[in-house]
C-alpha cells in the first residue's frame, strides 16, 4: 500500500511512495506528529536523479525489517533538495560542520522542534570496514533518545547556537566598513587567481585532483581577471590558459557525452576520464556560457561548437513540451530488457563488438581516437565495483591532428567522419532504456539556462551562425513560460517548482537571483523593454522577501517561514553560485542599466557584508569577485540605437559580442515607449537616435559619451 508520497508533485518522493517506510512529506502535519508522540524525526534529502538516494533506497528502505524500525522509533520524513533547498543547506550546513563532508542522501536526526542532533550521508544498511551501518545507526539513536533524551536535545541545541552565532557574526559583518577599498578588491582577485594557478592540473585542466567537479564560477572569474589585467598581458594570458585549457580537457573526457552532447556531473578520478553518469541542468547551462567566453577571449571555434553541444543536448532531452526545462538525467538505467535490472552508466558505455557492428570501417579510426579496446578501457583501479567489466567509456584520447598522418586523411575528413559515427551511434543508443529523467521544472535553474540560451543566441561565432536563431526561440519561449507558470504577477511572487503545475512553494532567494540575471541576458540579446521591465520587478520582490536591511547582503530563506530554524547568508560559489553573487551583479547591471544608484549602493553593501570571506579565502567566492571587479570602476554602457530586427543593428551588436570587454552594460534605444522607459532614469538617453536612417552606437564611459559609429570596423576600433 502506497504511503503519503504517493499523492506528492516531486518525483523524488513519489519514487519512495512504494516503501514499507511510513513516510511523511515535510510539512504541519509530519512535524506536529513528531510533537505529539515525541519521537525523533529521520529526515531523509535527496533528488531524483541521485545514484546514492537510489542506493540507499534499494539496500535500507526497502527492507521489511529496517521500515519496522524507523516506523516504530521515529517519524521519517522525506524532502526533495530540488523543492527546498533552504531546509537542505541548513541541514547539510550541520553535517558539514559535525562531520566534515557533505553529500546526498543527506541523512538527519532531528528533535520534534527540528533541532539536529545527528546526521551523515549514506549509510550501507550493515556495518562494514569498522564503520556502522544504518541498522546500528538506528537502533543506537533510539536507544539514546528513550535513556539520554535531555542529552540529545542539549546537543541539539548547542550546535544550532553555534551555527547561529557563526552566521549571525557573518551577517552582522564584523565591524567592516560598507566602503570597498580598492586595494582590498585588487588583493582579493590576485590571491584568488594564485590560489587557482596553485591548483591548476596543468596536464588535464582543472584545479586539484580527484574527484574532479566542473565549477563553472572559476572559469568565469578567469576571464574577468584576465580582462583586468589585459588580456594580452603575462597574467591575462594565463588566466586564459587556466580556463581553456580545463575546458578542452573537459571536452574531451568521459565526462562529456560524446554521442548526446551535455556533461555528467563529475568524473570520480583525476582524468575526466570515469565519470559519475547523472546529467543536470544548471552544469549544462553554466558550461554553456564558459565554453561561449572561452570563445570571445580566443576565437577557437571549438567553443562556440562546445556550447552548442551543450545547448542542443538541452533542447532534445530536457524540454518540456509547455517550455520549460526538466532538471536532469539519472546516472542510473536498465541494463537491458529486463528493466529490473539498473546499473549506473548503462545508457552510455560500449563494448567493443557493439561498437564493431555499428561502425562497420569506420570502427578503427574512431577506436584509435575514442580508446576504445577490447577488454574495455576502464581498468580495475578506476572501477573498484567492476560496473564497467568489458565496456568502454567514450573519451576522445587522440586529437584529429594527430590522427590525420596515421589514417593519411585531412583533419577535416577526420571530423567528418567521426561527427558520421557519433551521428550513428546515437540512433542506435536511443534504442536503450534511457535514464530516468527528473521532469521537475526548476525557476532557478531555467533562470541559469536562458542566460545561456540568450548568450549564445547573441554570439556572433561561426560555429553558431546556423543556430542563432533557434536559440532566440528558444530563449523567449523559455521566459514566456516562466513568467506564464512561475510568477504570480498579482503579488509579484516566484515559485520554485512546476511539474505539469505549479507547486505551492515560493521561490527562494536563488530562484529570483538566477532568473534576473537571465532576464538581464535575454534583454541585452533582444532589447525587448519587457524582459527589462520584469528584471526590475524580480529585483524589487527579492529585496523585499531577501535583503538584509541591517547589514546587508541576502538570506537564503524568508524572515518568516515557521520550519527553517537557521537562516543562512550562503558564502561560497559551487556547483551553483551563492545567491549573494549573482545578486550583487545583477544590482550593479541594473543599476547602470535604470540609473538607480540605490542598487549600486545595495550592491556595494552586499560585497562589504562578505568581505571577510572573499578577503581571507577568495576562492571561495570567484563569482562574487566578478562582481567586485564590476564595483571598482565606473561601468562601460554602449548605446545601440536603432531598430533590434534590422540588419545593421545586427552588425553593430556582433562587434560588441565578439570579444570579452571590461564590466559594463549594453542598451537599446528602439524609439516609442520603451525609450521613454528609459530615458525618465536617464534623460540623456531621450536623444539618442538612428542617424540617416543608420544605426549607430555610442560607447559611454565614466558618464561621457563619444561621437556616435556607424561602421563596424570603427566600433571596433573603439572598444579596443
Amino acid at each position: 500500500m502506497p504511503n503519503r508520497l504517493a499523492e506528492e508533485q516531486s518525483p523524488y518522493l513519489r519514487q519512495h511512495a512504494a516503501n514499507p517506510v511510513d513516510w511523511q512529506p515535510w510539512g504541519e502535519a509530519a512535524l506536529q506528529r513528531a510533537r505529539v508522540e515525541q519521537k525523533p524525526i529521520f529526515l531523509s534529502i535527496g533528488y531524483s536523479t541521485c545514484h546514492w538516494c537510489h542506493v540507499m533506497a534499494h539496500e535500507s528502505f526497502e527492507d521489511e525489517e529496517i521500515a519496522a524500525l524507523l516506523n516504530a522509533e521515529f517519524v521519517p520524513i522525506k524532502v526533495d533538495r530540488e523543492e527546498r533547498p533552504d531546509l537542505d543547506r541548513v541541514y547539510m550546513t550541520y553535517v558539514q560542520a559535525m562531520t566534515g563532508r557533505g553529500g546526498w542522501p543527506l541523512s538527519v536526526w532531528l528533535t520534534p522542534e527540528l533541532r539536529p542532533f545527528f546526521g551523515g550521508t549514506y549509510f550501507p544498511p550493515e556495518d562494514r570496514h569498522g564503520r556502522p551501518g544504518f541498522v546500528t545507526v538506528l537502533r543506537t539513536l533510539a536507544r539514546a533518545w528513550r535513556d539520554q533524551r535531555e542529552q540529545l536535545v542539549a546537543e541539539g541545541e548547542r550546535v544550532l547556537a553555534a551555527l547561529r552565532e557563526h552566521f549571525g557574526a557573518e551577517g552582522r559583518n564584523g565591524g567592516a566598513s560598507d566602503r570597498l577599498a580598492a586595494t582590498d578588491a585588487a588583493a582579493a582577485s590576485d590571491g584568488c587567481y594564485r590560489y587557482f594557478e596553485e591548483a591548476f592540473d596543468a596536464v588535464r585542466g582543472g584545479f586539484g585532483g580527484a574527484p574532479k567537479f566542473p565549477r563553472a564560477c572559476i572559469p568565469a572569474f578567469l576571464f574577468r581577471y584576465a580582462v583586468r589585467q589585459g588580456v594580452t598581458s603575462d597574467l591575462g594570458r594565463s588566466a586564459i590558459h587556466l580556463a581553456t585549457h580545463t575546458l578542452r580537457e573537459m571536452a574531451r573526457g568521459g565526462i562529456h557525452d560524446h554521442v548526446g552532447g551535455g556533461f555528467h556531473r563529475y568524473s570520480v578520478d583525476a582524468d575526466w576520464f570515469v565519470p559519475h553518469f547523472e546529467k543536470m541542468l544548471y552544469d549544462q547551462a553554466q558550461i554553456a556560457v564558459n565554453a561561449l567566453e572561452a570563445w570571445q577571449a580566443t576565437h577557437d571555434d571549438r567553443f562556440a561548437a562546445l556550447a552548442r553541444d551543450l545547448c542542443d543536448y538541452v533542447l532534445r532531452d530536457l524540454a518540456d513540451p509547455a517550455g520549460g526545462f526538466h532538471a536532469g538525467e539519472d546516472a542510473d538505467s536498465a541494463t537491458g530488457s529486463a528493466v529490473a535490472a539498473h546499473a549506473e552508466g548503462a545508457y552510455y558505455v560500449w563494448s567493443s563488438d557493439e561498437l564493431r557492428v555499428a561502425l562497420g570501417d569506420a570502427y578503427s579510426l574512431f577506436a584509435a581516437q575514442f580508446g576504445v579496446t577490447d577488454g574495455g578501457n576502464v581498468s580495475a583501479a578506476r572501477d573498484p565495483q567492476g560496473e564497467f567489466t568489458g565496456k568502454n567509456i567514450l573519451a576522445q584520447v587522440v586529437a584529429p591532428t594527430e590522427l590525420a598522418s596515421a589514417f593519411s586523411l585531412s583533419v577535416g575528413e577526420i571530423e567528418k567522419r567521426t561527427e558520421a559515427a557519433l551521428t550513428r551511434l546515437r540512433s542506435l543508443r536511443e534504442q536503450r532504456p534511457r535514464p530516468q529523467r527528473d521532469d521537475q521544472v526548476i525557476a532557478g535553474w531555467n533562470g541559469l539556462m536562458l542566460s545561456a540560451l540568450a548568450r549564445a543566441s547573441a554570439t556572433p561565432a561561426p560555429a553558431l551562425a546556423e543556430r542563432r536563431s533557434a536559440y532566440r526561440a528558444a530563449a523567449l519561449r523559455l521566459a514566456e513560460f516562466l513568467r506564464r507558470e512561475l510568477f504570480d504577477p498579482a503579488t509579484g511572487v516566484l515559485y520554485r517548482a512546476w511539474r505539469e503545475r505549479r507547486s505551492g512553494i515560493a521561490g527562494f532567494a536563488e530562484d529570483y537571483a538566477f532568473l534576473i540575471q537571465g532576464l538581464l541576458d535575454l534583454y541585452e540579446a533582444t532589447f525587448a523593454m519587457e524582459w527589462l521591465q520584469w528584471a526590475e520587478a524580480l529585483q524589487t520582490k527579492m529585496d523585499a522577501l531577501f535583503y538584509d536591511v541591517a547589514a546587508g547582503g541576502y538570506w537564503n530563506s524568508v524572515a518568516d517561514a515557521p520550519d527553517v530554524v537557521l537562516r543562512l547568508k550562503e558564502d561560497y560559489d559551487g556547483a551553483e553560485p551563492a545567491p549573494s553573487s549573482v545578486a550583487t551583479l545583477n544590482l550593479l547591471r541594473l543599476a547602470a542599466l535604470r540609473e538607480r544608484a540605490d542598487w549600486r549602493e545595495q550592491a556595494h553593501r552586499t560585497l562589504a557584508v562578505l568581505q571577510r570571506q572573499w578577503r581571507t579565502a577568495p576562492q571561495a567566492l570567484p563569482q562574487l569577485l566578478c562582481a567586485l571587479d564590476f564595483a571598482q570602476t565606473e561601468p562601460r554602457v554602449i548605446v545601440l540605437a536603432g531598430d533590434p530586427a534590422a540588419a545593421d543593428f545586427g552588425v553593430l551588436a556582433d562587434v560588441v559580442r565578439e570579444r570579452l570587454g571590461p564590466p559594463g552594460v549594453v542598451l537599446g534605444v528602439t524609439g516609442g515607449a520603451a525609450q521613454d522607459w528609459l530615458a525618465e532614469r536617464a534623460p540623456w538617453l531621450r536623444e539618442m537616435r538612428p542617424q540617416d536612417g543608420r544605426a549607430v552606437a555610442y560607447v559611454c564611459e565614466e558618464k561621457t559619451c563619444q561621437a556616435s559609429v556607424a561602421l563596424a570596423e570603427e566600433l571596433r576600433r573603439t572598444l579596443t
